[in-house]
């Protein structure tokens, strides 16, 4: 019998049929530029039905996740040089916009559940922090209880990089909705595909006019948002224009794909669970549970090699892809932006962080998006399974 082909898991669902007509509708008339319309243009609609969604009150949509969390810490009016704490483990793109913000990044330590560690947040939360952007890396929920206590208790701002938690829960309160401001990518391999793009949301009003004006709102083209006149007036003339903008025809993609998200989130959880639970039956493998306050929403599974050697764990890697499954080792794959060693562009260089460079170097990363069936999953997680099972039998065999 012909060995089952490797599941694709790197297309993205196909865009709703309902975008179609949007779209055909914005190329015949070539209004792409959100300002154009006097109200309700694309852009502002999704603005409206995300930020309803979430149960915030406004959202501003903009060209990358990696924009939002740009205009979110330059609205907090951070002096030049602030410290800002950010975990370890994450992606370049989150030390770069802090960079960018003109401010300092500060890496804390990541254990091996990928999820900060408490201990060396706390000792470095002090008082020359200016603000804490916590990233949930892989949709991997920190312990926001601790750390909103502390970060509230010094008066500290919190920031969620919330680009791989799109429906996510903590204690029953949407990711994203827990801090001063959260921020989504809808970048193609996240929950919800448009290619590029992000969106902001948050309750203070303030903090939504500086961005706002920021992302590009020039003259009175701020009028066109849902947010309060006075808080956005005071900032006319007063801010630099970054030109962050989301465009008409992004949104159209967008749009359909909000009421699918349910049902993604749902689909990708019950996808990472069944082979959660398969590889978690392997000596060698290993998937941190949730932590209890966490119902995540994932659209890939993560897991630690145990007891390998660095040859075994590209062995196993080798040995997967042989198989038709790709693993990336976060720190064993050359210049990974996910690895901090990598992030050289930090001022005064990056610190030695052993418990986080230790969790990267056996931390494997598998797409598992949430259109995946039962025989796509029976296929990756055995050949993950084999893989490992090759690995140790070798080494057994030679004792090594």
């Amino acid at each position: 019998m012909p060995k089952a082909p490797a599941p694709n898991v790197y297309d993205a669902e196909p865009i709703p049929e309902a975008a179609r007509a949007e779209i055909d509708r914005l190329m015949q008339s070539g209004d792409l530029f959100r300002y154009t319309a006097p109200e309700d243009a694309p852009v502002s609609l999704l603005e409206r039905e995300f930020a309803a969604m979430m149960g915030t009150r406004y959202a501003l949509a903009v060209s990358s996740c990696s924009a939002a969390l740009f205009l979110s810490l330059k609205a907090l009016r951070l002096p030049r040089g602030a410290k800002v704490l950010i975990p370890a483990f994450t992606f370049a793109a989150v030390p770069s916009a802090v960079v960018h913000a003109d401010c300092q990044p500060v890496l804390v330590e990541v254990g091996p559940n990928y999820r900060v560690d408490m201990a060396d947040f706390e000792a470095k939360l002090t008082d020359d922090i200016g603000a804490v952007l916590i990233s949930h890396m892989r949709g991997h929920t920190s312990d926001m209880d601790a750390i909103m206590a502390l970060a509230d208790a010094r008066g500290i701002p919190v920031i969620e990089d919330a680009a791989h938690s799109l429906g996510t829960l903590w204690n029953g309160q949407k990711i994203g909705t827990i801090g001063r401001a959260g921020c989504f990518s809808f970048q193609s391999y996240k929950l919800v595909n448009a290619g590029e793009g992000g969106i902001l949301i948050s309750d203070d009003a303030d903090l939504m006019a500086q961005a706002i004006i920021m992302s590009g709102a020039y003259e009175h083209n701020w009028k066109k948002h849902d947010v309060l006149a006075d808080a956005v007036a005071r900032w006319q003339n007063r801010l630099p224009l970054y030109n962050l903008r989301l465009q008409n025809l992004s949104a159209a993609v967008i749009r359909p794909q909000l009421a699918e998200v349910p049902r993604r989130v749902a689909d990708g959880r019950a996808n990472h669970d069944c082979v959660a639970a398969q590889l978690n039956a392997s000596p060698w493998l290993d998937v941190p549970p949730p932590l209890p306050q966490e119902q995540r929403a994932p659209d890939s599974i993560q897991f630690n090699l145990m007891g390998m050697t660095d040859a075994q764990v590209t062995a196993f890697a080798d040995a997967a892809q042989a198989g038709g499954v790709k693993v990336q080792v976060f720190g064993m794959s050359a210049d990974n932006a996910r690895a901090f060693w990598n992030w050289q562009f930090i001022e005064g260089g990056v610190p030695d962080l052993p418990k986080t460079r230790a969790m990267l170097m056996r931390a494997c990363d598998v797409r598992l998006p949430a259109r995946l069936r039962q025989a796509d999953l029976d296929f990756v997680a055995g050949v993950l399974l084999g893989a490992a099972e090759e690995v140790a039998t070798d080494a057994r065999a030679y004792g090594t």
